[in-house]
């Protein structure tokens, strides 16, 4: 019953309650220029044959490309048991964990979950509750200011994705936050300048990216040391698959590590849902917004699992809340959880191998046409950047006629180009070829 729309009946007492005679006069104190004064553009009812014939004729409408394109979400394999898992029971109709009896399933995923991301940042801590990689950022970028109280500057390398910068510059915007950006040099964060700026001793934080924006696997080597001298806390966004394979963040010395779980298997889905992640030091533990579930026994002896810690204040104390992350944004967190248990430490690091490889050999087979060049001579996993002799719009228009989405055009003579293991050496020889025949 409580799914059914309210009666006439029931609309008439609840306004009789709040001395009012009609819907109108509740809405009263909106605006008339806003109010919707046309009738709604649905169709007619169908039965359910013909939902399923609409929807099916509206869907063949989409391209079906091969994806080139990367910046931040990847076309990664989705192992086809991961959705049947998903949908059990115990996982899919749990919401937010308050009652521990009742929703074992989900805080035990959160729980694998956070072990997972501790183990593959090397932090110490992890929660689950974050939107996407941005806002992720963005939360690590409050962690820091909090942490350090009279401090309110972060500074923002400028080889960090475009779209989390922006993010992060609306949260600083409106958090009464200072951001200021590090230049880049050849691609990659200009060291020099971070030190200039960090001379001022008014920094919390500083954001760094691994791999960043342009696929480069920068060379952190003692900025940890750098940002902790001037008492700035280091902050690392880094893409939670090339993990397996690269340093981690608290191997760099970061305090906090954030990013995107969306490599970590999750289908491209037109922006989403994602999943971000955020992990700290100990330090830090009462800073980080969200959930923390841990492991314990129950009355009978029996493994069990809890809220260990949960920022109160986010509910019965907003105004003075570090975050206002508070819904349980964990159906992700349990997919990437299944995702990682099923590759395991082999299989994540066989994922990068392949995508090592076949971006490597793409780059290799685009210089060799003469048309393109390496935009920047530094180490990359699977991402990197070419300048181009011919217009980047001019080769996108030609490889979407053979059905490729080739890659993210990121300047006027500038192409972004991603290969993960999906990709087949007749996908990238056929993308090349194409180039080559412009």
């Amino acid at each position: 019953m409580k799914y059914f729309p309210h009666t006439q009946d029931d609309i008439e007492q609840m306004l009789s309650v709040a001395g009012l005679k009609s819907m109108d006069e509740l809405y009263g104190e909106i605006p008339e220029q806003l109010l919707f004064k046309r009738e709604f553009a649905l169709p007619e009812a169908m039965s359910e044959v013909e939902i399923r014939s609409f929807f099916d004729t509206l869907g063949k409408k989409n391209s079906q490309l091969v994806c080139f394109a990367g910046a931040g979400v990847e076309d990664h394999y989705s192992p086809s048991i991961i959705n049947p898992i998903i949908s059990r029971g115990e996982f899919l109709t749990a919401y937010t964990p308050y009652q521990p009896e009742i929703s074992q399933g989900t805080l035990q995923y959160i729980f694998e979950y956070q072990s997972m991301i501790c183990e593959l940042t090397g932090m110490d801590v992890t929660n689950a509750s974050m939107y996407d990689g941005c806002t992720a950022t963005a939360e690590a970028m409050m962690m820091c200011v909090a942490a350090a109280k009279k401090r309110n500057k972060v500074l923002l390398s400028a080889t960090v994705n475009p779209r989390v910068r922006a993010v992060v510059e609306t949260y600083a915007k409106y958090n009464g936050v200072v951001v200021e950006t590090v230049v880049e040099k050849d691609g990659v964060t200009d060291l020099a300048d971070l030190q200039a700026k960090l001379a001022g001793d008014d920094v919390a934080g500083v954001i760094l990216a691994q791999p960043n924006f342009y696929g480069i696997i920068e060379d952190y080597s003692g900025v940890a040391d750098m940002c902790h001298s001037k008492k700035a806390l280091m902050v690392m966004n880094a893409n939670p698959s090339a993990l397996a394979v690269l340093k981690t963040p608290a191997e760099w010395g970061a305090d906090v590590a954030c990013g995107d779980g969306q490599t970590l298997g999750i289908p491209m889905s037109y922006g989403g849902p994602y999943v971000g992640y955020l992990a700290c030091t100990n330090a830090l533990v009462r800073k980080l917004p969200g959930r923390i579930v841990g492991s314990t026994t129950d009355v009978d002896g029996k493994r069990a699992f809890v809220l260990t810690l949960q920022a109160r204040e986010q509910h019965i104390r907003r105004e003075k809340a570090n975050s206002n992350i508070c819904s349980n944004q964990s159906l992700m967190a349990l997919y990437v959880t299944i995702y990682m248990s099923l590759m395991g430490n082999k299989g994540l690091k066989e994922v990068n191998k392949l995508s090592y490889a076949g971006a490597h050999y793409l780059a290799e087979q685009l210089v060799a046409t003469g048309k393109c060049t390496m935009a920047f001579d530094k180490p990359f996993l699977n991402e990197f950047a070419v300048k181009t002799t011919v217009c980047p719009k001019q080769i996108q228009a030609a490889l979407l006629q053979k059905g490729i989405l080739g890659g993210v055009r990121i300047a006027d003579d500038m192409l972004l180009l991603c290969v993960t293991e999906q990709r087949t050496k007749a996908q990238i020889d056929m993308l090349v070829e194409t180039i080559k025949n412009i």
